[in-house]
């Protein structure tokens, strides 16, 4: 077993992706290269690339693409030449027929020559600067995985996907949600400004302590809960719509990319 690299050392996306090839790092990556873009991944055979393209698309929100390698090719070119999507992310999914039935650490014998990745704008890379700005990130501060919750918000549907909007949570103090609000909905290309503040009810989420995927929230007396769409809402559209076979990271463990935060921004 290789030996295991402390979060506190990964400060560049080629020391990320180093130490997760070789098997040295398996954890969130929260607050890892703050400087450097994250980026969800969901892979699909070919027949069914367009559609979820299309589907992307029309919800830009929580799938903003980042990058699509080429059928069979596992380097996503754009926004990390060298890469591997294969081994260079801490932990995987796979879901069969909508049935998550494996966790795994690469993918490398499941690879096929059909298969397409689409790597989409992942919330991460923006928390650096609310951390810069005084917003509290109450995951990066307890050391914990963001939380991450299926709402009753339907997603606009192409081809046969279809399914749920899934929301991550930043708890933070009533002040701070302005400027979370200002500095975020510069990055559209990593999901862009919230998408609901206030009552969890309103997005159907019946108790946050209980979130889907992630970790509880590390809620401080009289925090806001602010909610943002998520890039594991392709895995909950795997779910309804049961594609035959869906590959995908395990919820917020990302492939850290080349691409710089500041590249992102716009004004």
């Amino acid at each position: 077993m290789a030996t295991q690299v402390a979060p506190e050392a990964l400060n560049d996306p080629w020391t990320v992706r180093a130490a997760v090839r070789a098997g040295a790092f398996r954890g969130h990556t929260a607050a890892l290269a703050p400087a450097f873009a994250q980026a969800n991944l969901v892979v699909l055979p070919r027949h069914l690339a367009a559609d979820f393209r299309s589907f992307c698309e029309r919800n830009p929100k929580p799938c903003p693409i980042l990058d699509v390698t080429a059928p069979g090719s596992p380097e996503p070119p754009k926004i990390a030449p060298g890469a591997d999507v294969r081994t260079d992310i801490p932990r995987y999914r796979v879901y069969r027929d909508g049935e998550l039935v494996e966790e795994r650490d690469d993918l490398l014998d499941l690879w096929r020559d059909d298969l397409v990745a689409f790597l989409i704008g992942c919330s991460f890379t923006f928390e650096g600067d609310l951390i810069a700005a005084g917003v509290p990130v109450r995951h990066v501060e307890a050391g914990r995985n963001v939380p991450m919750y299926r709402t009753n918000r339907p997603c606009a549907p192409a081809g046969p996907f279809q399914g749920p909007l899934v929301v991550t949570l930043r708890p933070m103090p009533p002040g701070c949600v302005a400027e979370a609000i200002a500095i975020t909905e510069r990055y559209p290309a990593v999901h862009g400004g919230p998408i609901h503040v206030g009552d969890p009810a309103d997005l159907g989420i019946a108790d946050l302590a209980r979130p889907e995927w992630g970790d509880p929230p590390a809620m401080h007396p009289g925090d806001v809960p602010v909610f943002w769409a998520c890039g594991v809402t392709p895995q909950a559209v795997a779910i309804a719509t049961k594609p035959p076979l869906m590959l995908t990271h395990a919820p917020g463990h990302m492939l850290v990319t080349d691409v710089p935060v500041a590249a992102l921004a716009v004004s």
